[in-house]
């Protein structure tokens, strides 16, 4: 990418010719904003196994300091999303640790509560048919709300594992009944101006019935609950073959849409790097972002623009913070194709009926190769050309495998 300059040059008259205003693409890039995982840093495993990594981090110091070298790299990592308890403090100084990421340049992101973990939830959380349970899902889920202002939070990202295994385990009504109580208890507790995002996965690990199984059942109960529920598009969480850029319309256009998990998934779950497995599918998502962001409609514009823009990945077998840096950089070059789509001449021929031009024009910005418009921005922005190469050359790895060693276990802030 050194070399790079006369081709963005050819770029820049390619899309100039086309009537893109590439300085305002450049613009948009620089404020691009993509929140990574603390989880993502920490070792993780499979179905089967969990593979130590080299330096992975174990404590949420070590989770933060990898963030903010994923947003040195980058320039648009600034926030990392934490998981309670795993992230919990020594002596719940949440100040200390806010204090700690910022003094890294970065900040605290969206607060996950933790309902599935502990053998208490083998039946489910708020779903759960024992009160007592329900109850100590809720206590949980509100001291996360009361968590949010200490680490300057204004989203509470909500997925529960809550389903059941087999017909006649327990009555599907009375487990919907059970959660729309639990959220609604969790509605009035959240902090002022802030957002509940609520998930949603088809099955795993309920495999005859999961109590939000997809996006209509989420919706539903954020219209019930009110204006700060939205709700949480994960990628891998949808059966296979299932048009995500159509559900992401409809909720843009009901102004409902609050978040993204990125990443992606050949068969089920969702832990592979995002746009790996189907970069098309990821741009023709950031096609529909763009599009309203920058649209007349106020209502799909202001949801577009305040879209919660996460990772949620946990990688296996390839490493911690390379896999991450270059799942950035893939939602950086979806973005920036997505702004390249000249959608003055694209509405044109849709309100014809063109139906092979429309497609061409589309894919046609697909197609095109922004490698050199991101290199020249990232230059712009004063980070590395080349975010991965420069990352390798760093010696941070290097240095975290010696520091850190191998460790099975993660802990919190200490």
């Amino acid at each position: 990418m050194d070399n790079y300059k006369a081709a963005y040059e050819a770029l820049v008259d390619n899309l100039t010719a086309q009537g893109i205003d590439v300085e305002a693409v450049k613009a948009a890039l620089r404020q691009q904003h993509i929140e990574t995982p603390s989880w993502g840093y920490a070792n993780s495993g499979t179905r089967f196994k969990a593979f130590a990594w080299p330096g992975a981090a174990t404590t949420t110091q070590q989770k933060l300091d990898d963030a903010a070298m994923v947003h040195k790299m980058t320039g648009i990592a600034p926030s990392v999303a934490v998981h309670i308890p795993w992230d919990r403090p020594a002596d719940d100084d949440y100040d200390g640790m806010c204090q700690y990421a910022e003094e890294r340049g970065i900040v605290i992101g969206a607060v996950n509560p933790n309902v599935f973990q502990d053998d208490e939830y083998k039946l489910g959380s708020l779903g759960n048919p024992d009160p007592a349970i329900q109850e100590r899902a809720l206590d949980h889920i509100i001291e996360c709300c009361e968590i949010m202002p200490k680490l300057k939070s204004d989203v509470l990202s909500l997925w529960f594992a809550d389903g059941t295994n087999y017909a006649g385990q327990d009555s599907l009504r009375g487990r919907k009944r059970r959660f729309e109580a639990g959220l609604e208890l969790v509605y009035k507790n959240m902090p002022a101006n802030s957002r509940m995002l609520v998930e949603y996965k088809f099955f795993e690990p309920a495999f005859y019935s999961t109590d939000i199984p997809d996006w209509g059942t989420s919706y539903a109960w954020c219209l019930k609950l009110g204006p700060q529920a939205q709700v949480l598009v994960d990628l891998g969480h949808h059966a296979q073959g299932v048009n995500i850029e159509q559900i992401v319309a409809f909720l843009i256009d009901e102004g409902r849409l609050g978040g993204f998990h990125f990443n992606n998934r050949k068969y089920a779950d969702d832990d592979l790097l995002v746009g790996s497995v189907n970069p098309f599918e990821l741009f023709l998502i950031y096609n529909e972002l763009t599009g309203a962001a920058f649209s007349d409609d106020a209502v799909a514009s202001a949801t577009a623009k305040n879209v919660a823009y996460m990772l949620d990945q946990c990688h296996n077998i390839e490493g911690k913070m390379a896999p991450i840096i270059q799942s950035v950089l893939n939602c950086q070059e979806a973005y920036a194709k997505s702004l390249v789509v000249p959608r003055a001449k694209l509405a044109q021929v849709q309100q014809a009926g063109e139906v092979l031009e429309a497609y061409r024009i589309l894919n046609g910005a697909f197609s095109t190769d922004v490698r050199p418009l991101l290199a020249k921005v990232r230059e712009e922005m004063g980070v590395p050309v080349d975010p991965v190469a420069a990352y390798r050359a760093s010696g941070y790895e290097a240095k975290i495998r010696t520091e850190r060693g191998t460790a099975n276990a993660s802990g919190g802030f200490q």
